[in-house]
């Protein structure tokens, strides 16, 4: 059995794992264009992502995990 491109796509994009580095990715982004708001210059993708991070990551994780949870047991 062979399995097309498209449908190899489509399972990674319907992934648990490709949503979260969306997910994750969007929230580096609006920390990038916070950060380069209060610096008046934009600061970078890289800047960005090592400040979040170091920063905001830890947090951010345990509140999706914490949401996730929530919605398991709701739906159970």
């Amino acid at each position: 059995m062979r399995v097309s491109a498209e449908d190899q796509s489509q399972f990674v994009k319907n992934s648990v794992l490709y949503k979260e580095f969306l997910a994750e990715r969007e929230e580096i982004l609006k920390h990038k264009w916070i950060e380069s708001e209060k610096a008046g210059a934009d600061i970078g993708f890289e800047k960005a992502l090592l400040d979040w991070i170091v920063k905001h990551r830890s947090n951010w994780r345990q509140k999706r995990l914490k949401e996730a949870r929530g919605l398991i047991q709701a739906t159970a």
